[in-house]
């Protein structure tokens, strides 16, 4: 293997903040609006055009029935209340599907009316580490490569980029083999008459069609490993969200494997909807819209925390005495890491569980590094669990809880893992968050 010595040079220290968030997905967005809604002067960094993530950049078709949170409500009831006149009206759609563009303006009002200060367009490369802390990122951007420092650093990447730089211990994808889950290329197809259309929206739904049941036709003249049919309404006339591409064996930490990924799902993408056109009524003169920005990526790294969320916690519906997500619901969601489909070990409409069940605040602190706090994906837990807690509605919960317990950290000078909980719950709790 070849090497080339980058030559040693100083990084310009372009901001400094309380609070810096690193990725503007989900988890990010709500860790960075409450860390400034409770005081902290925050930053966030978001590597796209747009904050989001998956819901607006990946776009992702809906917000699952995952968690009860007021900062979701108070989201959704802004994107309903829009007055701006450029929006198309919802054809009945259903209160938690996502108006791309709309979701867009909505979350940077949101943010720019707490105080947070977004750094947009701005890549995180590397974290910036003293003694087993973290003090900052590095990034990389048009402006070139630039440090930005943080009393504590909140890692929503997803994948736990600065996490994994700053050397925190993780699993990555399932412990006996370390696969992840597939990836997947959302898009929009128009054309669609609703009045005859019918939308399949689990791998458990089954259809029966002229020609078949869908599920097993998808499975017979698509292009495997995709082969299943999973399309959502949309608040566009004749628009319906596709969640069909599929590609296994994905590493999503590596460009390399999200290059091939990007690759394979552009091949994908023309079959599916000749295969549509064919196959599920009122879908006879589809076509292609637009797609996403990037893949969705479901699974990389787990970190290991000060605690690890299990399987068993969530079918028991526990609530920890730390927590600082509540009323969170939703399946064991598992896509076929070999194939198209529900993984064995998934469960959607069999999926059972005790009650709703919280996350705990040990779950998002780092087991050996400082200054750090894990927000979305990235936190503590199996694989099986989390399939659950992955879920866009729940990542903005531990966002939010995330955020409020970097602003107390900072607010009593102490180190995250030392965080007065008690304070953090009552922060919460002013916020609306109950148990």
């Amino acid at each position: 293997m070849d090497f080339y010595t980058e030559p040693e040079r100083k990084i310009e220290i372009a901001d400094r903040a309380d609070v810096l968030v690193a990725g503007g997905g989900p988890a990010g967005y709500s860790a960075a609006i409450a860390a400034a809604r409770n005081g902290a002067d925050t930053i966030l960094v978001e590597q796209f055009n747009c904050v989001g993530g998956m819901a607006t950049s990946g776009m992702m078709s809906h917000f699952t029935d995952g968690c009860d949170s007021p900062l979701f409500d108070e989201m959704m009831d802004r994107v309903h209340r829009e007055t701006a006149g450029i929006f198309c009206p919802a054809q009945g759609a259903g209160r938690h599907q996502i108006s791309h563009e709309l979701l867009k303006k909505v979350l940077l009002d949101m943010l720019t009316e707490a105080g947070v200060r977004l750094k947009l367009y701005t890549f995180v490369c590397d974290s910036i580490c003293e003694n087993g802390r973290v003090r900052g990122v590095v990034t990389e951007s048009k402006s070139g490569r630039k440090a930005l420092l943080g009393t504590i650093t909140v890692d929503a990447t997803g994948d736990g980029d600065v996490a994994a730089r700053a050397g925190a211990e993780f699993q990555l994808g399932r412990e006996e083999d370390s696969r992840c889950q597939p990836v997947t290329l959302m898009f929009r197809i128009g054309g669609v008459d609703y009045s005859r259309a019918h939308l399949p929206g689990s791998f458990e739904h089954l259809l029966d069609v002229p020609k078949g049941e869908i599920q097993a036709l998808a499975r017979e003249h698509l292009p495997a490993p995709a082969g299943h049919v999973l399309v959502y309404p949309t608040w566009l006339p004749g628009e319906v969200c596709v969640n069909m591409t599929n590609v296994t064996g994905i590493d999503g930490t590596r460009a390399e494997d999200l290059t091939r990924a990007e690759l394979v799902c552009r091949k994908q993408m023309p079959e599916i909807v000749l295969f549509l056109h064919e196959y599920l009524p009122g879908f006879e003169h589809c076509y292609l819209v637009t797609s996403a920005q990037n893949v969705g990526v479901r699974e990389t790294r787990h970190f290991k925390g000060l605690y690890t969320m299990t399987a068993e916690d969530i079918v028991a519906g526990r609530v920890f005495d730390d927590w600082i997500a509540t009323h969170n619901w939703f399946n064991f969601d598992i896509h076929n890491v070999e194939g198209a489909g529900l993984d064995k070990d998934g469960a959607q409409k069999h999926f059972s569980a005790r009650g709703q069940y919280t996350i705990p605040y040990r779950a998002c602190v780092p087991e050996k590094v400082d200054g750090l706090l894990l927000s979305g994906r990235n936190i503590s837990g199996t694989h099986k669990a989390h399939s659950n807690f992955r879920v866009m509605p729940i990542c903005m919960n531990i966002g939010q809880g995330v955020g409020t317990a970097a602003a107390i950290a900072v607010r009593d000078g102490v180190e995250p893992r030392h965080a007065d909980i008690r304070e953090i719950q009552k922060a919460l709790n002013q916020q609306g968050v109950t148990v």
